[in-house]
């Protein structure tokens, strides 16, 4: 059937600035931009943008944003058939300070994405059992979330369980997961450890392997990332670019590898092509407006071999 993404839609107002404020301080901004994302909606997007089926269930407000966010996905020929209207929340909403040197802080108000709940999943036990692979962020109500992975296991449909933002999760939940893809900041809150080295990456990966995960993928930012798994650990280096925003990086990753696995390639290939996905991605503004296509990354991996 293809890729399920499970996941949040939220309008991203975002401000450039020189730099962000201190504590008590104004400062004048560059320009300020509104543009669609949403970890679910990003993650579906860049993976229907890489050749992927991709149905994406969730929430928006019967709003102007929702409207919009409907037909953002729609054009990228994401299935929204499942995409529920609430017309008691208001469309998720982020905050995003964006700093010249591509750093960003951002604060997230979920809106309707929290009031899809357990019972909401009834409709779509089918579209789980279906799948080919789950895909899931942590932008929504957790015990949903939960529930949605046990209903994957119990269908032998494998997940990608994208931790962020970053909260602490039960080991039951994590011995559901087939893929887990912290960032450093994530791993840490997961497993207590700071991660400064690609040691500090696989001893957290290994402990996350001890509470149950299959598979750890540990995104460093320039680093590139960390496979840990039972049988290997693997570092796969990143590619070098000049950072424009690094909104929507780990976002297209997953969705980079949700495409890659679905179609059955190697874990190791399957990084290195969400690798070149997510450096793509920081080379443009936006979270939705920066995903590449499939034809621009396997120019640029072609370019790079040469």
């Amino acid at each position: 059937m293809g890729i399920l993404v499970i996941g949040s839609f939220m309008m991203d107002l975002i401000v450039r600035t020189p730099r962000a404020p201190q504590n008590g301080e104004t400062i004048i901004g560059k320009n300020f931009s509104q543009l669609p994302g949403g970890k679910g909606a990003n993650q579906a997007v860049a993976a229907a943008r890489l050749g992927g089926k991709v149905i994406m269930a969730g929430k928006v407000g019967s709003d102007e944003f929702g409207k919009r966010a409907l037909s953002t996905l729609m054009k990228e020929k994401v299935d929204i058939q499942h995409i529920q209207q609430d017309s008691k929340n208001p469309t998720g909403i982020g905050f995003i300070t964006l700093e010249e040197n591509g750093n960003n802080r951002i604060i997230v108000v979920p809106g309707a994405n929290l009031n899809f709940k357990i019972h909401d999943l009834d409709n779509i036990k089918s579209l789980i059992r279906n799948a080919e692979i789950m895909v899931l962020q942590l932008e929504m109500d957790l015990e949903m979330i939960e529930q949605a992975v046990s209903y994957a296991a119990s269908f032998e449909v494998p997940v990608i369980l994208n931790p962020a933002p970053a909260q602490p999760l039960s080991d039951s939940l994590l011995r559901k997961i087939t893929y887990l893809t912290p960032n450093e900041t994530e791993a840490e809150i997961l497993t207590g450890v700071k991660i400064n080295s690609l040691q500090d990456a696989e001893e957290a990966g290994k402990i996350l392997l001890e509470k149950g995960v299959k598979n750890v993928i540990i995104t460093l930012a320039e680093k590139g990332s960390l496979i840990v798994t039972e049988k290997e650990t693997c570092h796969v280096p990143s590619y070098h670019v000049d950072l424009v925003d690094s909104v929507a990086a780990g976002d297209s990753f997953n969705g980079a590898l949700a495409v890659g696995i679905s179609s059955g390639k190697p874990l190791q290939e399957v990084v290195k092509f969400a690798n070149a996905v997510g450096a793509l991605t920081v080379t443009k503004e936006g979270a939705i407006p920066s995903l590449p296509r499939l034809e621009e990354v396997n120019d640029y991996m072609e370019k790079i071999k040469k």
